[in-house]
């Protein structure tokens, strides 16, 4: 249990001044926005999007734990308590008469950070959305369906739309399937095999996998399965291959606890570990990874990246891998972008009694295997890649792109 408190100290750590701040309407007031470079016009882009970037990235890694059943003592009075400061921060920042309302329709960024902010609701659906008045939950609706507006890219941003579009499903709220069709349709084609799926047409390394594609691809799918059959059948082709991922970030991270800094956004520091998170809080890890190996993997990670610096003096994250490191933030990044970090943090959904969090400390796999352990073959996933589950002139039929 040791790493369980220390997991939610963290967190909360972290999420705390984000949410506390947007519950009491002072978000825009007293959050900085650190950007790599300090002129004005800069910081004055940045300033557009980057409460919405906080609220939407801190609910999606908090949510989790926030809908955690069976706590007692000490952990469950936190968890009612953040419970409602997340409630109030969600209405504020979604109220256009509240002085803390964020953008989800100027610019690009907000249909980035509405889908995280839908993602975090979805996660804790029973205790974040479900209380909320009529009202409140109209202008969440209003407010996502303002940023299903934006124009995607022709990369992971088609995530996004179908992350939002699937929250509207959840809620009751009118959802245009198109955009639900186009995510499909694109990633199916995208996928490059063995687990992974290009950022767009071209395969990248980077984390985006992680930060963004396979979570929100084994959500959407899963829950809009009832709803049309095309997702229906996908569901046979997500789930493996997001077993298949999750065991290649448990190998991507050494003996040592660190894992390799590639690709862009590294910024977002363990949130490039959300996907296996994800995948221990679903219990839907590979077979040859078991939850107490994750457990003590990311445990390592957190304490390393968890270094002096990585705070300013409010408690505020600042742009860094390991502590402040202002350079590694790319012209997207500010302080409100920081906050996916608080993604690895989702097993804390998980019950204390869970085998994630009761069972014994076990080596992960490159700790075991440099040790001189049991060493794992390790076998690709095959399969046809490019594989769609319908063809193109039926997607274009149903009114997709």
């Amino acid at each position: 249990m040791d790493d369980r408190k220390y997991w939610l100290k963290i967190m909360l750590q972290i999420a705390a001044p984000v949410l506390e701040a947007a519950a009491e309407g002072r978000l825009h007031k007293d959050m900085p926005c650190e950007c790599r470079v300090e002129e004005k016009s800069e910081v004055d882009i940045r300033r557009k999007f980057t409460h919405l970037e906080a609220i939407g990235r801190t609910l999606d890694g908090i949510s989790a734990w926030l809908a955690c059943e069976g706590l007692t003592g000490e952990e469950e009075a936190l968890r009612l308590k953040y419970v409602e400061i997340t409630r109030k921060a969600i209405i504020n920042t979604t109220d256009p008469q509240s002085p803390d309302f964020v953008n989800f329709k100027e610019g690009r960024q907000p249909l980035v950070d509405a889908a995280f902010f839908a993602h975090g609701l979805i996660r804790a659906k029973s205790v974040l959305l479900d209380p909320l008045t009529d009202r409140q939950k109209q202008n969440i609706a209003d407010c996502m369906a303002e940023s299903t507006k934006i124009k995607s890219g022709f990369n992971n941003f088609y995530m996004f739309l179908a992350m939002i579009e699937t929250l509207l499903y959840v809620m009751g709220k009118p959802y245009d399937m198109n955009h639900l069709d186009s995510a499909l349709h694109f990633h199916e084609i995208w996928y490059k095999g063995d687990g992974m799926y290009g950022d767009g047409e071209e395969y990248c390394m980077n984390y985006y996998n992680s930060f963004v594609i396979q979570p929100m691809y084994y959500d959407v799918a899963r829950i809009m399965a009832p709803a049309d059959k095309d997702w229906s059948i996908l569901c046979d082709c997500v789930v493996p291959r997001a077993k298949r991922y999750a065991g290649i970030l448990e190998r991507l991270i050494s003996p040592e606890g660190t894992f390799p800094a590639v690709g862009r956004s590294l910024a977002y520091r363990f949130g490039a570990m959300q996907h296996l998170s994800q995948m221990a809080l679903c219990h839907n890890l590979p077979e040859e990874v078991t939850p107490m190996q994750v457990r003590c993997a990311l445990t390592a990670v957190i304490k390393n990246m968890m270094r002096p610096g990585t705070f300013d003096e409010n408690g505020w994250l600042k742009i860094g891998w390991c502590g402040a490191q202002r350079e590694i933030g790319e012209v997207y990044i500010s302080t409100g972008s920081l906050y996916l970090c608080t993604t690895v943090f989702l097993p804390l959904g998980l019950s204390p009694s869970d085998p994630f969090w009761s069972g014994p400390d076990t080596e992960w796999t490159n700790k075991r295997q440099w040790g001189g352990g049991l060493c794992m073959i390790d076998e690709a996933r095959h399969e046809k890649v490019h594989q769609t589950i319908y063809d193109h002139d039926a997607h274009v039929a149903k009114g997709g792109h």
